[in-house]
């Protein structure tokens, strides 16, 4: 878990710009919201040291101290926080879009019998590759699909 601090600046605009004083000037974000900027900082913060990470970057320690960075007035400063295993988690369990391809006599049996093809084969695949899966993963990975694999499409 590391914890770095956003300064968030309003520009002219009404948008707010967020930049990392510890990461500048590259890692920096904006939103036309202050909660989109918050939401879209967290974003541009973790992708930013999980791409360090996975280039073997040195990435600056974090300042401990919020008084060592000096702001104008109206900027400020938030701390947010990165749970950088678990947004790697997040990452590494994201869905890939696969073209499915199947002989046509099963579509008309397969639709009379309510099977969601796509549910079906992902079942088949985590059964399949089961012992891939790191263990830490696991748990996101195989769970079984909300609702069956023979319910409505």
């Amino acid at each position: 878990m590391v914890l770095y601090f956003e300064k968030f600046h309003k520009n002219s605009d009404n948008q707010y710009e967020v930049s990392f004083p510890d990461l500048e000037p590259y890692a920096a974000t904006y939103g036309d919201t202050l909660e989109e900027a918050i939401h879209s900082a967290h974003d541009s913060l973790t992708g930013y040291l999980l791409t360090e990470e996975d280039f073997h970057e040195e990435v600056p320690t974090p300042t401990d101290d919020p008084e060592k960075f000096k702001l104008e007035e109206p900027n400020f400063l938030v701390p947010v926080q990165v749970d950088l295993q678990l947004e790697r988690e997040k990452e590494e369990n994201k869905l890939v879009k696969k073209t499915l391809t199947i002989p046509s006599f099963f579509k008309h049996p397969g639709k009379r019998s309510w099977i969601k093809f796509l549910a079906l084969l992902s079942e088949a695949i985590k059964t399949k590759f089961r012992h891939l899966i790191p263990s830490h993963l696991s748990n996101l990975v195989c769970k079984k699909p909300v609702g069956s694999t023979l319910t409505g499409f």
